[in-house]
């Protein structure tokens, strides 16, 4: 299981656009989930243990966000056929079990992700009102287990993107497991040629 860090942040990217399928049965959009003052875009997982650390303060911080105009939405973009825990049907009970305060949805295709440039969950991306990056940083200071009493990075940053408009310029990279991306299919050879090396697996 590897374990990556995120890139720093690319203050100013704008947020890609996105039309994913909801646990809730809707398809939302990148618009449809903005706030008033930004939008905090998660990547995330039900399987992943740095996930499973801190999901509640995840949901307590979004919660939290919401009241200052903060739109928060959370994505999962592994492939569920190698993580089954992963799949849409679990999302859905986890989503429920634990009451997200905003929409989880499915990049199946995996095309968000790569739009994001996201490497790993949980992977966090805090625009503001304009849609720019202003945040690439961790939730806090906890990895595969939740560091009590932990300074709230990220909400304090987003609170600030919601008032002001710009994030602090020392952020610390999120760390977690990397994004499980679909293996290609194996190019077939025409009829005659060498099999590809069954070492490539893509």
């Amino acid at each position: 299981m590897a374990s990556l860090e995120t890139p720093v942040c690319e203050f100013g990217k704008p947020c890609p656009d996105f039309s994913l399928p909801g646990v809730d049965g809707k398809t939302w959009t990148r618009d449809a989930c903005k706030g008033e003052n930004g939008l905090l875009v998660m990547f995330i997982c039900n399987h992943c243990p740095y996930v499973k650390a801190v999901l509640d303060r995840i949901i307590r911080d979004c919660r939290d966000l919401q009241k200052y105009g903060i739109g928060c939405v959370a994505i999962n973009a592994n492939d569920a056929t190698q993580y089954p825990e992963d799949s849409f049907e679990n999302m859905k009970r986890l989503a429920e079990e634990k009451r997200f305060p905003f929409p989880y949805l499915f990049d199946e295709s995996q095309e968000v992700a790569k739009a994001f440039g996201a490497v790993c969950t949980p992977d966090f991306f805090g625009y503001n009102a304009r849609l720019a990056l202003q945040y690439r940083g961790r939730l806090d200071a906890s990895r595969k287990e939740a560091v009590p009493d932990a300074a709230r990075e990220l909400f304090e940053a987003m609170k600030r993107v919601a008032i002001c408009g710009n994030g602090p310029r020392e952020q610390y990279p999120s760390m977690g497991c990397s994004i499980k991306w679909k293996q290609e299919e194996p190019t077939k050879a025409p009829e005659g040629a060498e099999s590809p090396d069954a070492g490539e697996n893509g």
